[in-house]
């Protein structure tokens, strides 16, 4: 259950309504996240102010129960010009590890805890002392991503963000689901920050794919799911559960967001998954569509399975306004690590002539993740502990490639031949994306993975300032 309204004394009422910032351990009361409030029906409001503010307090993070978004006790908020999907590109970057931790991206993090069995965001609530995962979360989620790099993203051309969210982040209550609300051992709280990030979005004109990237009993055992191990998403009521969560935050912000992608990467080859899949996109769709009516894209996935697979899936007049996400690495199987270089600009050109394909006769279709890394090398990029294949150190008697060395971390290590790579193959998948309906790299930030890092590409070279900038442009035949 949700982490109920803790007793507080007068004074700690009065510091409540009045702190503009969580209070410190030393004055013995904290600001109560949003999620431990009832949040009552009504869509929810962005929070104000620039990247320096802090979250405020439970009250001013809820909307009137009385009034709705335009009513005259609701601040004004700025426009901006719908997207027209498939006809405009979608060009953005995805906010990784932000609201769902990801050891690769953030290993300080996890390191800081001293604890080698925290490997994932379960692990963290479930091995720390609850007030202190708080409040490393809440410093992560007011500065990992600011209003800054909101101005940022849109100053390098982009027009879209995708970002992640867990199931254990949304404030859904008792009254709007039959099913469990109970998120323990994951610590909430992200939701108001969340509210503020979509806020910076419009704010700069800046349109956002929200992505449900972890769901009850984890979708595909991966640690970006939240929990590492097991995929258990298709066991028991965890998929009808995941329909209310969907339901819920569409009807909480379906109108501050042009996309609600209803699940992040479900392992369609484990067959229970496999099994339930293609229905759970059909009732997500029903349930958005039921929420925030038509207006709201949505998004599903190719669970692993390949476009080939949807052919003729949610194509028909019952079926509006759907768009299909693909992912694309060459970086977790053997057969790919091998490739030379020229190697991975021509796969990168086969998947092209796939999506187009599809694209073509189905639904709209976006590379939604996509990196410039051609190794595993960047630290804890299989899970926390766990090495590369790259140089041998993910499983003993397997086939190496050489040393990680000058292929991830900070950039200075970087040769200036690899560098000219990465200009090359980012081309290469951005004429991916460019042939369907638009792409969205992985990632923005990492802390000490530059390959994977869209900000550092920028200040580096290997990506452009302008995303329509081509040094070869008939890179894909």
């Amino acid at each position: 259950m949700p982490r109920p309204f803790p007793f507080l004394s007068l004074p700690c009422l009065v510091a409540l309504l009045l702190c503009t910032a969580h209070c410190t351990r030393a004055q013995t009361c904290k600001l109560v996240p949003k999620q431990w409030v009832h949040l009552g029906t009504g869509p929810q409001l962005p929070l104000g102010g620039g990247s320096n503010d802090t979250v405020t307090s439970s009250s001013s993070l809820q909307p009137s129960q009385s009034s709705s978004p335009t009513s005259a006790s609701a601040a004004p908020s700025p426009s901006i010009t719908p997207f027209n999907y498939g006809e405009d590109i979608i060009r953005g970057v995805n906010l990784g590890g932000w609201f769902v931790l990801e050891p690769w991206i953030t290993p300080s993090i996890f390191e800081d805890t001293n604890n080698t069995d925290i490997i994932d965001e379960y692990t963290f609530g479930q091995m720390l002392d609850q007030d202190y995962a708080l409040d490393v979360l809440q410093n992560h989620w007011a500065t990992w991503i600011t209003e800054d790099d909101f101005v940022a993203i849109k100053a390098a051309g982009l027009n879209h963000v995708r970002m992640q969210v867990g199931y254990w982040s949304v404030p859904i209550t008792a009254a709007d689901t039959n099913y469990s609300t109970s998120v323990s051992p994951y610590v909430p709280g992200a939701w108001p920050y969340l509210l503020r990030a979509l806020g910076w979005a419009k704010a700069h004109g800046i349109h956002v794919i929200l992505d449900l990237h972890g769901a009850p009993g984890s979708q595909n055992g991966y640690d970006n799911s939240g929990r590492r191990g097991g995929a258990n998403w298709a066991q028991g009521s965890n998929v009808n559960r995941t329909l209310d969560i969907i339901r819920f935050i569409a009807a909480q912000v379906g109108g501050m967001i042009d996309v609600l992608e209803v699940l992040n990467e479900p392992a369609g080859y484990q067959s229970d998954i496999g099994n339930v899949i293609a229905g759970y996109w059909q009732d997500a769709y029903d349930a958005v569509r039921d929420a925030a009516g038509s207006s709201l894209k949505v998004m599903i996935g190719d669970a692993f399975l390949g476009v080939a697979n949807w052919n003729g899936f949610l194509t028909g007049a019952s079926a509006q306004g759907v768009l299909m996400d693909y992912h694309e690495y060459q970086v977790f199987n053997y057969n790919q690590l091998g490739f030379s270089l020229d190697d991975h600009i021509s796969s990168s050109c086969d998947v092209l002539s796939t999506l187009q394909s599809y694209a073509s006769k189905n639904l709209f279709t976006v590379s939604g993740e996509w990196s410039n890394a051609i190794t595993d090398c960047a630290k804890w990029l299989n899970g926390r502990g766990v090495g590369a294949r790259w140089d041998g150190t993910w499983q003993p008697g397997q086939q190496t490639f050489g040393s990680c060395d000058g292929y991830t971390g900070n950039s200075s290590a970087f040769s200036a031949d690899y560098k000219a790579f990465l200009r090359k193959y980012w081309e290469s998948q951005v004429a991916i994306g460019e042939a369907v309906q638009g792409w969205i790299f992985w990632t923005w930030k990492a802390e000490n993975a530059d390959e994977w890092s869209y900000q550092r590409g920028l200040e580096g070279g290997w990506i452009p300032q302008d995303p329509t900038d081509r040094m070869y442009p008939d890179i894909c035949p």
